[in-house]
């Protein structure tokens, strides 16, 4: 799915990474659950809803504006999926509360080492 989200679909919220699904910089909503896309084939989507960063709207700009304010985005190659990974915690689980979402987040890579300011915005969206 990542490849025709990136190509023919001009979706460039999803990153390539690991490919094998561990790093979560792919990561999308599939029928509103995150999902590395690296690993799902796009021929098994017929009828499936899928979102990416780009289709968050207000609540995807509201996770992107607390990483941002929190020092948790440094170069951004992360931030796309730390944010389908906090708002797929929003819609999955009911009132999560900041331990709940950072272990839900547990699969996101920083290679910039942004954690400290993840656990902020977390806590600031969700303490």
């Amino acid at each position: 799915m990542l490849d025709a989200l990136r190509g023919p679909l001009e979706a460039t919220g999803p990153k390539p990474g690991c490919g094998i699904g561990r790093c979560g910089a792919c990561l999308v909503l599939l029928d509103g659950a995150p999902v590395p896309s690296c690993l799902v084939l796009a021929a098994r989507l017929d009828g499936a809803e899928v979102t990416t960063v780009d289709g968050l709207g207000e609540d995807g700009a509201t996770i992107l504006r607390a990483l941002a304010d929190a020092g948790a985005i440094q170069c951004g190659y992360c931030s796309a999926g730390m944010t389908v990974a906090i708002a797929g915690a929003l819609r999955t689980v009911p009132r999560p509360g900041p331990d709940q979402v950072l272990e839900l987040l547990a699969g996101q890579l920083c290679r910039c080492g942004g954690y400290e300011g993840l656990r902020r915005a977390v806590q600031s969206l969700f303490g």
